[in-house]
């Protein structure tokens, strides 16, 4: 039998790619619940000392871990900034659903507009929007931070969605112009011909045919916003109006911040994502790469 050492070296390196990228995550899950000792412990020792839900139940009630009352060395090791974690996942889960809408209503606009009418500089604005996401986003921090500022916006959750918004909307509008070329011009010439204007012919036939690519770029302007930490950091310096990635970066370099707080905080930052990507992963890239081999 002949050995295929392609498709060999293609299976070793499809599972050190999953090893890759799904260890760091077991290792997060994991710590979060193992208590600060065991997590310590050398050579590994992970399960010795049983399992604990008791970093969660600090984060969320306040009540510091009982590993935590001992004396010794991890006494002071426990950190206030933990306990901010829940009201952030909302601010950024908030302004990542804004964006997500922002992105479906105008790129889906912009995009028809694009594939199916004929105006004066079509291309060149085309162009433009799709091309000016390749500016680097460290060379629009200061610009944007001057227009925040002078409009009295800092602090708030309205400017972070505004830039998300900004960052996202080239993309969208590129994979949805895209898809929508694709779509036979019979079924919108039916359509014209039932009676219905562009606006009808977009809401009642462009959308429902082009919905995988519509979930695939909301869900990618979804994961971008929310994930975003830049311009969450210089635009909401106030620590109630914080997102996720900006406490995260400020627990972790805490140096009273124990692991397993540490894991348990980016375990919980990670159930949003979970819990919305994951049910529609398939119909996600599903639109993704329908809309970029058109």
């Amino acid at each position: 039998m002949r050995i295929r050492w392609d498709r060999i070296a293609v299976y070793i390196g499809a599972v050190l790619l999953a090893v890759f990228i799904v260890a760091p995550l077991a290792w997060i899950f994991l710590s979060s619940i193992l208590p600060e000792e065991a997590i310590l412990t050398f050579p590994p020792n992970w399960f010795k000392y049983g399992f604990t839900i008791d970093n969660y139940h600090y984060i969320f009630t306040g009540e510091i871990p009982k590993s935590h009352l001992v004396t010794g060395q991890l006494r002071t090791m426990i950190s206030q900034e933990v306990r901010l974690v829940p009201r952030t996942i909302v601010n950024s889960a908030l302004i990542a659903l804004a964006v997500m809408i922002i992105n479906w209503v105008f790129g889906s606009l912009a995009a028809y507009s694009y594939a199916n009418l004929r105006f004066g500089a079509r291309t060149p604005t085309f162009f433009f929007i799709t091309l000016s996401r390749l500016i680097p986003a460290v060379a629009l921090a200061v610009p944007y931070y001057a227009i925040v500022q002078r409009m009295g916006l800092l602090n708030t959750h309205w400017a972070l969605i505004a830039i998300y918004s900004v960052l996202t909307l080239p993309f969208t509008t590129l994979i949805l112009t895209l898809y929508f070329r694709g779509i036979p011009r019979e079924i919108l010439e039916a359509a014209q011909l039932d009676g219905c204007g562009p606006f009808q012919t977009l809401v009642r036939v462009t959308v429902p045919l082009a919905l995988p690519s519509l979930i695939g770029t909301g869900l990618f302007a979804f994961m971008i916003s929310y994930s975003e930490f830049l311009f969450a950091l210089i635009i909401t310096p106030a620590r109630e109006a914080r997102t996720l990635p900006v406490i995260l970066a400020s627990v972790s370099w805490n140096p009273d911040v124990t692991w397993g707080l540490l894991s348990s905080s980016i375990a919980i930052g990670l159930i949003p994502t979970i819990l919305l990507v994951v049910p529609v992963w398939r119909f996600m890239v599903k639109g993704l790469i329908a809309g970029g081999v058109q």
